[in-house]
């Protein structure tokens, strides 16, 4: 039986377009129906690793990084606003950005378990849906236990320092291969798509790469100045 593609979705569960690119990713596996398997793998990638537990108030965040004008922040909440519209995903108003590092050491656990993709959908939907505080662990504890893992052990893995190592060997690797913004699909670690494509855009590309297995590698287009991405360290939205 030919081997699955395998998708390494590169993201971070305080970006909105992270959360726009997994519902078009989902989308487009959908539209493979049976023409091939397809295995998807999460991946870290922290936008804001210096930020302290308390994290910082939005507005000011962004002002701060981007310079950015409150009618060109209003702009892009509602671009992105309309974007969650049209993939079945609701965006609501953020107070502060957090640091999102414990919430990948919750992902990594929540891989061990078969709930991978379950934890990262609940993050998404608790952070950009209902702003909850992603630097609390008590809140993190909760999460986990809707997204189907065993709260106790969450909170065990959360006061301590495991799957530590884990995220920074993942965080690494994804700098390695000089990956800076997501985000980023690894399609069988030979194409790289950036930003947050259309479904059309995501399953051209999996067809691309199973019809192209044999051949050589190639890079597809990582331009997302128009489909919309978080990088240079933060989120630009």
């Amino acid at each position: 039986m030919p081997t699955p593609i395998k998708i390494d979705f590169v993201s971070d569960v305080s970006c909105p377009w992270c959360a726009i690119g997994l519902k078009a990713l989902e989308q487009a596996i959908e539209r493979v129906g049976d023409e091939f398997d397809v295995e998807l793998h999460f991946q870290p990638f922290e936008l804001n690793p210096r930020m302290p537990p308390e994290g910082q108030d939005t507005t000011e965040h962004l002002v701060q990084k981007y310079g950015s004008s409150p009618q060109q922040l209003a702009q892009n909440r509602e671009a992105i606003r309309a974007r969650g519209v049209e993939l079945g995903f609701t965006f609501n108003a953020r107070d502060r950005v957090y640091n999102t590092f414990d919430a990948h050491r919750l992902i990594h656990l929540a891989g061990t378990v078969g709930r991978r993709e379950a934890m990262v959908e609940r993050l998404f939907r608790a952070y950009l849906t209902d702003g909850a505080t992603l630097g609390d662990i008590e809140v993190l504890v909760r999460l986990a236990g809707e997204a189907g893992v065993d709260a106790e052990m969450a909170r065990e893995v959360l006061e301590g320092n495991q799957f530590s190592a884990a995220v920074r060997s993942d965080e690494e690797r994804a700098r390695t291969f000089g990956i800076s913004g997501v985000p980023f699909f690894a399609i069988d670690e030979r194409y790289g798509v950036s930003g947050a494509q259309p479904p059309e855009a995501l399953l051209g590309a999996l067809r691309e790469a199973w019809n192209t297995r044999a051949g050589a590698a190639v890079t597809l287009s990582t331009d997302s100045s128009s489909t919309g991405a978080c990088d240079d360290g933060t989120c630009a939205v």
